[in-house]
């Protein structure tokens, strides 16, 4: 029997699946945990920096308090950091919460949000938790957002046209856009639509690819910038992000967010990881040395790959819509899980996350050892 309970557009949801736990995957196979490489959720293979890990065990002595709602300290390090007031910014329980929030702020039943094919999944959810309408506009033939499209798709809406979510770099497909492309979309849009610069992969970019979001946020004030610390500070365990907006816009996030929705542990320990930028710069070099590896050993073995901004990497493991569910599944026999990326409409692929260099030898040897017994 079917339930009646519910809003029909929540039934609709197709809820988030992550990357699978080692202890799943360990449990399912009968492997070691110790000996599987986890490759599939973007993390930072260097773990929690050791400043952020002293800053959180020396908060955990106050838990029976309530954490600070407001977020004091650590918005007023990002406060002199970015160069903008504290009330622009917009603690989240990951930069997840700060998507979420702008979507249940500016849209309804019967607006429409805006966002490309091939985005990260959490757009559609948050659209579809409050009953707007997802326009997924198709994407560019090397796999990036079309932002001419996508200005084409909020013309079309008119007054519907609510939000547009723009992703630099882009989950899954790493693709890149230039200061100037996102300048430009952004002198174009309506006033009435708000537009969420997703840049949770932002500190992966190398220094010819960086530009000045913030100048945006303080130029156009219906734009929201979402970053994150779980990728290269490292913190994806306490689930912390933030947005930086015009006030009249963090009033609106504040309004709607949980009060205590980023605990003592998070906030301690994003205030060390902020600031160490050692660990930050030790991060994006190992990156770049794990793209290379990766890379050439994809050139190798003959595999299409998409450049990518990213801290992984998006490979064609086949030519049938098969391909990415058969090589996953393969390579999770071998203790290796990777991110099969079908339900972004891209099913003969698989995103990599970039390891340590023992870690991407381990996926590069399962990934050969496959294809030669294929």
């Amino acid at each position: 029997m079917t339930s009646k309970i519910g809003l029909k557009h929540i039934h609709a949801i197709a809820p988030y699946v992550g990357g699978r736990p080692i202890s799943e995957v360990a449990r399912e196979y009968g492997l070691d945990e110790n000996k599987i490489v986890k490759l599939a959720s973007n993390e930072n293979p260097l773990g929690m920096p050791k400043s952020a890990q002293e800053a959180m065990l020396k908060a955990a002595s106050d838990l029976g308090r309530y954490p600070d709602s407001n977020g004091f300290e650590l918005k007023n390090v990002l406060s002199s950091s970015l160069g903008v007031p504290s009330d622009w910014i917009t603690l989240g329980n990951g930069s997840n919460d700060i998507l979420e929030l702008a979507a249940r702020a500016v849209a309804q039943s019967g607006d429409e949000v805006i966002f490309s094919k091939h985005a990260f999944a959490v757009y559609p959810l948050a659209t579809q938790a409050v009953g707007a309408k997802a326009v997924e506009v198709a994407a560019t033939s090397s796999y990036g957002h079309d932002l001419l499209a996508m200005l084409a798709a909020v013309k079309a809406a008119g007054d519907k046209a609510k939000l547009v979510f723009v992703a630099n770099p882009n989950n899954p497909t790493g693709s890149y856009l230039t200061a100037k492309e996102i300048e430009d979309f952004l002198v174009s849009l309506p006033s009435h639509v708000v537009v969420v610069l997703d840049e949770a992969y932002n500190e992966y970019l190398t220094p010819e690819q960086r530009y000045d979001a913030i100048a945006w946020v303080k130029r156009f004030p219906n734009m929201i910038l979402s970053r994150s610390f779980s990728k290269a500070y490292g913190l994806a365990g306490l689930r912390i992000g933030y947005g930086v907006a015009q006030p009249h816009l963090t009033d609106l996030l504040n309004r709607i967010r949980q009060p205590f929705n980023v605990n003592s542990l998070a906030q301690a320990a994003a205030i060390a990881a902020f600031q160490d930028k050692a660990f930050l710069q030790k991060g994006f070099e190992l990156n770049c040395a794990g793209y290379q590896q990766l890379t050439k050993a994809f050139d190798q073995l003959g595999l299409r790959y998409l450049p990518s901004a990213g801290n992984f990497v998006l490979v064609k493991v086949g030519d049938d819509d098969q391909a990415g569910a058969r090589m996953n599944l393969a390579l999770l026999k071998r203790g290796i899980i990777v991110r099969p990326v079908g339900n972004y409409g891209l099913p003969q692929w698989l995103r990599i996350s970039i390891g340590l260099p023992d870690e991407n030898a381990a996926f590069i040897d399962a990934l050969k050892a496959i294809l030669a017994s294929e």
